[in-house]
């Protein structure tokens, strides 16, 4: 994990790759929990039979909602900002799903800070290149530009 010191040491940091997260394992009782929490029961994420025949590989995959929600938890993984009062979620610019992760895959995110500007309250607006990286595959699952606040 890279240690910043503080967020005006942000800047230090751009265009550089972080350490990336810790590999993740997308299991099928996750999917149906998330499935469950989102009331989204499509058969392509939880009817196991029907994926055996229709799916390719013949495996279920998860929601892309799913990996997308993965981001504060294995970002969290890639960098620690010391001297923080918070951080924010501000949003995300793109996000775009490149690739299927298929149940019992293992992902894990891959950060790039692009940019970061102070901002007239004191804070910094950290904008950030996120690829969810499938264990054995060439494409990532989704590559998403977030944007973060952070405050001193």
């Amino acid at each position: 994990m890279v240690i910043i010191d503080s967020p005006s040491e942000i800047v230090n940091f751009i265009n550089q790759p972080l350490t990336p997260s810790e590999w993740y394992h997308v299991t099928q009782d996750k999917i149906n929990n998330f499935a469950e929490s989102t009331s989204d029961h499509q058969w392509i994420h939880i009817d196991v039979e029907r994926a055996k025949k229709e799916m390719p590989e013949g495996k279920t995959i998860a929601h892309g909602y799913f990996m997308l929600s993965l981001l504060p938890m294995l970002a969290a993984q890639n960098a620690k900002i010391n001297n923080t009062s918070k951080t924010l979620n501000y949003g995300s610019d793109k996000v775009r799903f490149i690739n299927m992760v298929k149940v019992d895959s293992f992902v894990r995110i891959n950060r790039t800070i692009l940019s970061c500007d102070n901002m007239k309250n004191g804070g910094f607006r950290v904008v950030n290149k996120c690829e969810l990286e499938i264990q054995g595959e060439s494409k990532p699952g989704f590559i998403a530009e977030t944007i973060s606040l952070v405050f001193p």
